[in-house]
């Protein structure tokens, strides 16, 4: 029993692997179940064995990412490391994932973050959930001093993914150079931007 549950389990891994190619490559809305199955050398009828529908595959792919990023948010939040350090922790573990796995990170971003009117708002609740976490680290950074206070926490976090993404998007248009040195460069300069817009202001009495 565990050799068929084991073999199962690699054939589903290797369906889904194969719908991120065909995913980064034509687009979900441009290709077909039998494109999925031609890429992972599988018979078509094997593919509905597995998965309902190509929907059912993008879900599935968006929530084991998501789910990553979110343990490690929230790792960051329990690490005892500074507000800075935390958002350096998340911003790196997203860069990285697109640099381990870009094909997959496109997808993310192209198909399901940006689709506002399906499998955006499907997902509103795990996407809201990594929101909240740099949301608190904002907050509890304004509250020990480190950050300013008159820029609201949920904005900031806003800002903070709205620059991910965009990077993101500039690697997958290759609109900005992305090779190696690039990527932990502007994993750099992306914390370092967000948090001095978040230091504190010197005072009139400190200027």
């Amino acid at each position: 029993m565990s050799v068929r549950r084991d073999g199962a389990a690699d054939k589903r891994r290797l369906i889904l692997d194969a719908a991120i190619r065909v995913f980064a490559r034509q687009g979900f809305h441009n290709c077909r179940v039998s494109d999925i199955a031609a890429e992972a050398g599988v018979a078509y009828g094997l593919v509905y064995h597995y998965f309902d529908s190509k929907d059912q595959m993008l879900n599935e792919l968006f929530s084991e990412r998501w789910s990553l990023l979110i343990a490690a948010s929230e790792e960051a939040q329990r690490s005892g490391g500074t507000p800075r350090e935390k958002l350096a922790t998340i911003a790196g573990f997203i860069i990285d994932s697109y640099r381990r796995d870009p094909e997959l990170m496109k997808v993310i971003i192209v198909e399901v973050t940006r689709a506002a009117n399906s499998f955006g708002r499907t997902h509103l609740p795990e996407i809201r959930q990594a929101y909240d976490e740099v949301e608190k680290i904002v907050a509890d950074g304004q509250a020990e001093g480190t950050f300013r206070e008159d820029v609201d926490a949920a904005f900031a976090s806003m800002l903070f993914y709205g620059a991910i993404e965009q990077l993101l998007s500039g690697w997958i248009f290759e609109i900005v150079p992305g090779e190696d040195g690039d990527f932990d460069r502007a994993k750099e300069l992306l914390v370092e931007t967000i948090c001095a817009g978040l230091a504190p202001r010197p005072t009139a009495a400190t200027a």
